[in-house]
């Protein structure tokens, strides 16, 4: 669906409210179909943003999993590698 939210889970160090209000931000974008909302919309589509992210927060602190931290640099590297591959 969005290929831009990236999974938030299971993190060394955990997601930051930056990285979760942006992956809220881009389900929103991707559901409103617009990018930047008219200014007619544009409460209702921070409103969105907000709750979503605010829901995000709370799943992601009440998940748990028996499974060690993901490192993010390494995670970052494979993505980067996926990508060259792709690309090249």
């Amino acid at each position: 669906m969005c290929r831009n939210i990236k999974p938030l889970f299971n993190f060394d160090p955990p997601a930051t409210d930056e990285e979760i209000h942006d992956a809220a931000l881009q389900f929103v974008r991707k559901v409103s179909g617009a990018t930047k909302p008219s200014k007619r919309n544009e409460f209702a589509f921070q409103h969105a943003v907000s709750s979503i992210a605010a829901c995000a927060r709370e799943l992601l602190d009440s998940l748990e999993t028996s499974q060690p931290p993901r490192d993010r640099e390494e995670v970052a590297a494979k993505a980067r590698a996926r990508t060259a591959v792709g690309f090249a």
